[in-house]
């Protein structure tokens, strides 16, 4: 995808809708700007892990761990 931007005066860009999209930003978002070379990559910072708000998805509210796994077996066999 390659889009186009103009930079104004102040040194200000506006990241076109697509862009933006893709990347998964928002108003407020930081972007980091990494240079290589004549290369230079912008990326979103993450300020948690994407993954974060499925945490704890399919747990019934026991603990984790092998010893709570192995107490909740028990629970289940009547043991």
């Amino acid at each position: 995808m390659q889009k186009r931007a103009r930079i104004t005066s102040k040194g200000q860009i506006t990241v076109p809708h697509e862009i933006r999209k893709f990347m998964g930003v928002k108003p407020g978002d930081d972007l980091i700007f990494e240079t290589s070379g004549s290369r230079t990559q912008i990326r979103p910072v993450r300020k948690s892990s994407p993954f974060a708000r499925y945490k704890g998805i399919g747990n019934d509210g026991r603990a984790s761990g092998r010893k709570a796994i192995l107490r909740a077996v028990r629970e289940l066999r009547g043991q």
